[in-house]
């Protein structure tokens, strides 16, 4: 039996022709979804992800930025509440770019741009009013530009210059700045904020500048010694940094013993920071053999003739001297630091020596060092050692007194234990009941970037799921069904050449199944062809 031709589309729209009203009516309907399907699926995979362009705009920014998007036919949309602006996330950047070359948004902050916009005839007092709306919202600028400002405003209050020197006043300043949630402004910040002020106005004093944050609370104190009584950012994070070189010193000589994760350690530390210069004089009694002398002066007279005369004028002065005889006790020292003085009695002669010494003195002038360590008190808490027994468990048991000892000793090394100073260590061995928890890295499956990967997949997956259903699901058997030509009406079998009656056919069970018997083994091809033909129509 010859194989036919495939059916033409002209065979299948007669197969199409077939059809009663109401199946091509469904068949319609059918197409129809599944058209709409198709469209539907192509369009949701054609949806962009939307991300902010810009938030929390005024409306004039938000309208300039709208009418803009508009113009150059950018698809957009606000989000909920009109609070951002929302673009494809492919063109976020792009247009970014594009309109900050129109210069969008503004912002409600206008600088010197304020001042090309002058009128013809602008007055001196418009003028002066512009060139401090610019100088503020200038200010006000930089001063947003730090990280953790998220909002400034700037007032400045300049006097009108007088031509008397005892009426002029000097300009003022207050800032007032609205910081992101969970961040400060430390010292060197706010004073980095003053002087920023004070160099971008002439004439105007730190000291009359005020800065405040969204709270009302006033970080410009004045320096009225006050203010600087506690310790600057700058000695607190030494402070920090001389803590954490000792609790690392500590915690890295003790590892290598008892591992990393069985030792912790604290340090309190108490530095001098303040600023001390000694200047001592110092005198020291001179001993006979270390003397050294500073100068000597000796005076040596000779007796008789050679004594000049003394006394009260008159006849006692006149009279002869007497006997001479020897002195019971010698005479004193002339001066302070000076030989006694020598005379000799036979002839009246007179001998005098002085002697001065060098005084011993010392100055020492003695400048300290500024942060200075006054004390440390040191804690140390070190686990439990692990102990393997013969049945392979792993039991904590305590550090003997010896281990104990050592590892002490080791920490008072360390750190430079000095009892003198008012050092302090305490070491402790206990089990620790609560282990560390290292921060681990986010799992892949909640990984956000993974979690958006496998959504995009999802989707693609579900859409070609739909689309292979309707097509070898649904048309593909349709149009089978409606493309195969109906079968051939069965030839009939002529029996009466067998010598058989064909009433005897229709006898009864038996006799039809003799009669196909001896029709299979006489005429196999008419029994196959009839087979064919059966299950071509399906029945």
């Amino acid at each position: 039996m010859a194989v036919s031709p495939p059916q033409s589309i002209s065979a299948r729209l007669k197969g199409l022709t077939r059809l009663t009203g109401g199946q091509q009516v469904g068949l319609m309907l059918m197409l129809a979804t599944v058209i709409a399907l198709v469209s539907g699926a192509w369009m949701w995979s054609q949806t962009p992800d939307y991300r902010v362009l810009y938030s929390n705009l005024s409306d004039r920014d938000g309208g300039a930025i709208i009418n803009s998007l508009q113009q150059m036919n950018v698809p957009y949309k606000m989000a909920e509440g009109g609070g951002a602006i929302l673009v494809s996330s492919t063109q976020v950047y792009d247009v970014r770019l594009r309109l900050a070359s129109q210069g969008l948004p503004k912002g409600s902050v206008v600088g010197f741009e304020l001042m090309e916009n002058q009128k013809l005839g602008t007055s001196q007092f418009l003028e002066q009013v512009n060139y401090q709306r610019a100088l503020e919202g200038e200010l006000t600028r930089s001063i947003q530009s730090i990280s953790a400002v998220q909002g400034a405003r700037v007032h400045l209050a300049i006097p009108r210059p007088s031509v008397f020197t005892r009426e002029q006043q000097k300009p003022s300043a207050s800032v007032l700045v609205s910081l992101h949630p969970g961040r400060l402004l430390d010292r060197a910040q706010v004073s980095g904020i003053v002087h920023l002020v004070s160099s971008s106005v002439p004439d105007l004093p730190v000291k009359n500048i005020t800065v405040l944050d969204q709270n009302g609370n006033l970080l410009s104190a004045a320096d009225d010694g006050k203010a600087n009584a506690g310790l600057d950012p700058s000695q607190l994070e030494y402070l920090r940094q001389v803590e954490q070189s000792f609790i690392k010193r500590i915690e890295n000589i003790l590892s290598p013993i008892t591992g990393g994760e069985n030792v912790r350690a604290q340090v309190a530390a108490e530095l001098d920071f303040s600023q001390t210069e000694q200047t001592a004089e110092t005198f020291r009694p001179n001993t006979p053999t270390e003397a050294s002398i500073r100068s000597q002066q000796s005076n040596e007279t000779s007796g008789g003739a050679g004594l000049a005369a003394s006394g009260v004028p008159g006849a006692l002065s006149n009279q002869p001297p007497g006997a001479a005889s020897a002195p019971v006790t010698a005479p004193a020292a002339t001066a302070a630091g000076a030989a006694p003085a020598q005379s000799g009695s036979a002839g009246g002669g007179h001998k005098e020596s002085t002697v001065n010494y060098e005084l011993d003195k010392t100055i020492k002038h003695v400048k300290l060092p500024v942060g200075g360590i006054k004390r440390l008190s040191v804690a140390v808490v070190v686990n439990y050692k692990k102990v393997v027994g013969k049945d392979g468990k792993v039991s904590a048991k305590p550090m003997t007194a010896a281990e104990m000892a050592q590892i002490s000793n080791l920490v008072k090394e360390s750190m430079g234990y000095r009892q003198d100073r008012g050092d302090t260590l305490n070491v402790v061995n206990a089990s620790f009941s609560v282990t560390t928890e290292e921060i681990q890295a986010i799992p892949i499956w909640k990984d956000p970037a993974t979690i958006s990967l496998a959504k995009e997949i999802a989707r693609n997956l579900f859409i070609a799921g739909v689309l292979f259903f309707l097509v070898f699901k649904v048309l593909r058997p349709l149009f089978k069904e409606l493309s195969t030509p109906p079968p051939p009406p069965p030839e009939p079998v002529h029996t009466e050449h067998l010598g058989i009656p064909v009433g005897a056919m229709k006898s009864d069970y038996e006799d039809g199944l003799k009669v196909a018997k001896v029709m299979a083994k006489e005429e196999p091809k008419v029994v196959a062809s009839v087979v064919k033909d059966w299950i071509g129509s399906n029945e």
